[in-house]
């Protein structure tokens, strides 16, 4: 199922590009899946953490998904699709909120992907500073801070995974608090 998913996520993103860069899309998948085996041997949460872009940035559907990966891995995708109907800050404001129910499997995904971000985030701030929020749709970095900081404080029962403490250690690197 893993390389199933690899393979899926791998077309679903073809040459999609990182923001604000030219790195591959499927980098960010990738690493997501790596941190996420890192916590956790259940395949199909590994196999969500490559999907879980797929719903929210390609043509793929959940019909699509349930069909190939069945219901629980289109379930733990559709948990980390931001509906983007919505503004920036309501999108945020949604993902900071589901983590105080969201399952232990969510909060897996949910941290390894905003730690890859996370990661990306702190190797542009060395690099350019606060000149980095410019390629975001939000440009301030006040709010950045206040999304990275309920994340970190919605995701406090994760505190005893090396990957907490450096998603904390790169929050405070990047935002000084």
């Amino acid at each position: 199922m893993i390389q199933e998913a690899a393979k899926f996520a791998t077309k679903a993103h073809e040459g999609m590009l990182r923001k604000g860069g030219k790195m591959p899309y499927i980098y960010h998948p990738m690493e997501v899946a790596l941190l996420v085996s890192r916590m956790t041997k259940d395949e199909e949460v590994i196999a969500a953490a490559y999907l879980h872009d797929v719903l929210e940035d390609t043509a793929v559907t959940a019909q699509e998904l349930r069909q190939m990966f069945g219901e629980r891995v289109l379930s733990l995708v559709q948990a980390e699709t931001e509906d983007k109907s919505l503004t920036w800050e309501e999108r945020k404001a949604h993902t900071i909120q589901h983590l105080g129910n969201a399952s232990y499997e969510v909060k897996i995904l949910t941290l390894a992907d905003k730690l890859s971000n996370m990661r990306a985030t702190a190797r542009d701030y060395l690099c350019m500073g606060d000149a980095l929020w410019a390629r975001f749709n939000e440009k301030r970095k006040d709010c950045h801070r206040w999304y990275a900081k309920g994340i970190l404080d919605g995701l406090r029962d994760m505190e005893e995974y090396p990957e907490y403490q450096e998603y904390k250690d790169l929050y405070q690197f990047v935002f000084g608090a």
